[in-house]
């Protein structure tokens, strides 16, 4: 059943952090060891969801603030001690964050479900402080040429998301024109980590078949 990306995040919420998910697994393998000084520093999270890098960050020592169009993710994130009181709901294109306000703007698989992807980049820009970073990771466009979808299940039903894909020449132009430079990105493919979470979801299978194939994408920019 394909659904609008607020309608099957809505749908998705309750289970969201409950099922194996080897794409969030990959991502935060990745990105850890390529985050700025944690620490003392200011970090938006754009679409944070059920505050999964909120609750991380704030581990970490960072004053971390969160926003997302999705009133039932953000429950979700309430119930994280870490992460309550620190999120609002709002739209990317539109962020309820002062200009400079951020030592890092972070926006975690959330760019493939944007209509207006330049926008939503020049807000993330807007809200970082010069020399700050703007740190994207989405799903790898080779992945979705290759058929995946960003869909979930309950019960017997099977939930598709509507999406833009865009390209990574599209992600480098939206940071560009939003005054960004881009000075890292990385195109990683799922590795022994992320078996356990195949195995678990029943689908040890299909892992073999996947490791070959670019899964998340990683672009950090700086504001100049």
């Amino acid at each position: 059943m394909l659904v609008s990306a607020l309608e099957g995040h809505q749908r998705w919420a309750p289970h969201y952090d409950s099922r194996p998910n080897p794409l969030l697994s990959l991502e935060m393998r990745v990105l850890t060891d390529l985050l700025p000084p944690i620490a003392g520093q200011c970090f938006l999270d754009v679409a944070c969801g059920t505050g999964r890098w909120m609750t991380y960050l704030r581990q970490r020592g960072a004053d971390v603030f969160g926003v997302d169009v999705c009133a039932e993710m953000l429950a979700e994130a309430q119930r994280k001690p870490l992460a309550r009181g620190r999120s609002a709901v709002g739209d990317a294109t539109r962020l309820p964050f002062p200009s400079g306000a951020a030592d890092t703007v972070l926006c975690s698989f959330a760019v493939g479900y944007l209509a207006d992807l330049q926008s939503a980049i020049a807000e993330m820009a807007r809200a970082a402080r010069p020399g700050a970073r703007v740190i994207i990771s989405d799903l790898h466009p080779e992945g979705v040429s290759n058929g995946w979808t960003r869909s979930f299940r309950l019960g017997t039903d099977v939930f598709e998301m509507e999406h833009f894909g865009p390209s990574l020449e599209q992600l480098r132009a939206a940071g560009q024109a939003g005054g960004l430079k881009l000075h890292t990105h990385i195109e990683s493919c799922f590795g022994e980590p992320e078996r356990p979470h195949f195995r678990s979801a029943g689908k040890e299978h299909v892992y073999f078949s996947l490791t070959g194939v670019p899964a998340v994408w990683v672009g950090i920019w700086t504001k100049s």
